[in-house]
């Protein structure tokens, strides 16, 4: 199934509370020449599991490159659309549920690297995509328990910090977007200045309060994001190291490189015959 796309009626397997999240459908598609690239808008928020490929997610605002096991949960009424690398084309899985929304911030859309437990939510998404398929009796009812389980496992790829005794300072929020912001946005040219624009800080005094809170400063902990993900890119997949370059957002591959034996003990070519 390179293309499908089920939707569940809306009287069938009905929750008993109509506030709890339901599936209104699930989708795999595949890039092709007839994809049409506009913005739009749904009713329901989507999640989106990228399987395969490379290509990008674009808002009104914002353009992110999306690679496998990326994943992206867009509330309703947030216009955005996928766009495909011809070579290498990008695939997906999308659930829009019906009474479900994301924390995040005025961009309406949040994502996530699925570092641990992506096999099993596979798992769960290929056998909803094959109840839909063959619409056995009771297959709604199948799939809405699936949906629990998936948006378990997510809950668990997302972790907030909570204070019962002194509300976070005004500095400790800020660099917390930072934070937040660096890890939807690694992949891309991120300076200082750019960072200290969107928190309305002195770059200095952000670079300072940032190492103070994560133990890093914001452009340290950037380098780190982006080598934690060549890890992954070296382990599980063929690119050759200049295209891990370009896609992680290093200036050349010597700094590449260089970041990556800093924090490895090894260069990324030896890294891939260890580990491979």
């Amino acid at each position: 199934m390179d293309s499908y796309k089920h939707s569940f009626p809306r009287e069938a397997s009905e929750p008993s509370d109509h506030a709890a999240p339901r599936l209104s459908y699930i989708a795999q598609d595949q890039y092709s020449t007839t994809w049409g690239s506009d913005l739009h808008t749904h009713i329901c928020t989507e999640i989106f599991f990228f399987t395969d490929g490379h290509g990008w997610f674009r808002t009104q605002d914002d353009e992110i490159p999306v690679a496998i096991h990326d994943l992206i949960i867009v509330n309703d009424n947030v216009p955005h659309t996928e766009l495909s690398q011809e070579e290498n084309p990008l695939k997906y899985i999308a659930l829009g549920v019906e009474n479900l929304a994301a924390i995040t911030g005025a961009e309406g859309y949040i994502m996530l690297h699925i570092r641990s437990g992506w096999k099993e939510l596979m798992y769960c998404l290929h056998l909803m995509l094959e109840e839909a398929y063959e619409s056995q009796p009771s297959y709604e009812e199948a799939c809405q328990h699936l949906l629990q389980v998936v948006l378990l496992r997510l809950k668990r790829q997302i972790t907030f910090s909570f204070s019962d005794e002194y509300p976070p300072s005004r500095s400790s929020r800020d660099c917390e977007l930072i934070r937040r912001y660096i890890d939807n946005h690694f992949k891309e040219n991120i300076t200082l200045e750019q960072l200290a624009g969107l928190a309305h800080m002195n770059k200095y005094y952000l670079a300072h309060t940032f190492k103070k809170e994560f133990g890093a400063s914001p452009i340290n902990y950037l380098i780190s994001r982006r080598i934690d993900e060549s890890r992954f890119l070296l382990r599980e997949t063929n690119h050759n190291l200049s295209t891990i370059t370009q896609m992680l957002g290093f200036s050349s591959l010597s700094y590449f490189s260089q970041c990556f034996h800093r924090e490895e003990g090894m260069s990324p070519r030896k890294y891939r015959q260890q580990y491979r």
